[in-house]
């Protein structure tokens, strides 16, 4: 029987989920549940090809995880016929401490709590979500799997900041970086697209979706990323800032006279494209930008131009770019930010085919086959990457047979 790992992405007000049988990588059922917390909550269970849509109230996260239960329940598949060996709980934050996927122990959740200062608008649900699957699932093993583990390899040049070093250590303040099992799935299966190994290959990875993300991976191994301390830094995201002078943060505070929350929703949720032009839907934005929308017109240039500097960037650190690969909702389906991302790279050695481009579907090549750095397209699977790695951790713990 093939092991199946129930993924958990917990919300302060949502769990999404997906049931992934870890050899086939075939999703045998997933779904939300959304608005814990208030009236009524919808729950949207896909299985066997089919939606199942309930509505009813959910007042917490242990509530919302037993009405997926009873979806499972109904609708199946039935989860204690399909090998079901444990749940996998995505978790954004795990600092310097967390390095790869974590049994979760009281001593583990513990720790994560604790972290929860530096992921605020995460770390605090992803532990609702781990309560409510310990209640839920008691005899089965909870496996954390954090979003910055996969960075936990910058080297010290990267990760620091140049600020007073007692202060960073007393406050754990470093480049964390995030989207880390993005970054690492899409790297390694870039790499097998090439036919090369991981190992021997150097490759940008450009997520971009509405939170955006790039790393630089030489090897296999994460050496720069463009999130911080926070996903708040980097590149123009769908309703964040990425990079700001940092003084503009005083500025708003004398001369505005906002307080720090107003500017932490400010600068994570009403900036960055929907911030300069009233839209994070790119589909909008190039319908706005034929129109003739200036607003629109100068954020997707500032969305690109932030791409392509840091593309610039990552090849200098690289020295050597074998491949360029673009995924998550905008990087997988908009050619038209493919294309401005890498717009002037030739010196570079990207030559985009616009052709393939246009065409890409799925997984993709999409530079021309002169180019000496190649250009692909490459689907992300955060939750297959999550079940990958707590399926590979439960059976390393499992006792040895007879």
């Amino acid at each position: 029987m093939s092991e199946t790992v129930l993924v958990i992405n917990a919300g302060s007000s949502s769990i999404k989920y997906q049931l992934v049988d870890v050899d086939t990588r075939e999703a045998l059922a997933s779904g939300i549940v959304e608005r814990i917390g208030e009236a009524v909550s919808p729950l949207t269970h896909r299985a066997a090809g089919a939606n199942h849509r309930v509505e009813a109230p959910v007042p917490d996260h242990t509530t919302g995880l037993r009405g997926v239960l009873k979806l499972f329940a109904k609708y199946g598949p039935d989860l204690d016929k399909v090998g079901l060996v444990g749940v996998g709980h995505r978790v954004v934050q795990g600092a310097d401490e967390f390095t790869e996927a974590t049994l979760i122990t009281p001593e583990v959740l513990a720790r994560i709590v604790a972290l929860a200062p530096l992921a605020p608008l995460h770390n605090p649900a992803n532990i609702q979500g781990i309560e409510a699957a310990q209640a839920a699932f008691p005899a089965l093993p909870q496996v954390a799997v954090f979003d910055t583990a996969f960075h936990a390899t910058l080297p010290a040049e990267a990760y620091t900041y140049a600020i007073a070093p007692d202060l960073a250590r007393e406050f754990r303040i470093r480049r964390y970086g995030f989207h880390g099992t993005s970054h690492q799935y899409v790297s390694r299966e870039t790499a097998r697209a090439m036919g090369r190994d991981a190992a021997d290959v150097n490759i940008i990875t450009v997520h971009i979706g509405s939170g955006c993300s790039m790393a630089a991976v030489r090897g296999g191994r994460s050496v720069e990323t463009s999130m911080g301390l926070t996903p708040l830094e980097g590149l123009v995201m769908g309703s964040r800032c990425g990079d700001l002078d940092p003084a503009i943060v005083f500025h708003l505070v004398r001369e505005a006279g906002l307080g720090i929350d107003e500017i932490d929703t400010l600068l994570n949720k009403k900036s960055g494209l929907l911030g300069m032009c009233g839209s994070l839907d790119v589909r909008d934005i190039h319908r706005l930008i034929g129109e003739g929308d200036p607003a629109a017109r100068l954020a997707f240039d500032v969305f690109t131009h932030r791409l392509r500097h840091y593309i610039g960037a990552y090849c200098a650190q690289l020295g050597r770019v074998d491949a360029i690969a673009f995924t998550a909702g905008i990087g997988e389906n908009d050619p038209v930010s493919r294309a401005g991302a890498l717009a002037g790279l030739e010196v570079f050695g990207v030559e985009l085919d616009p052709a393939r481009n246009t065409a890409a579907r799925g997984a993709a090549l999409i530079s021309t086959d002169a180019s000496r750095t190649q250009v692909w397209v490459m689907p992300t699977n955060e939750e297959y990457e999550i079940a990958h790695q707590a399926a590979e951790l439960i059976d390393a713990l499992a006792p040895a047979g007879p």
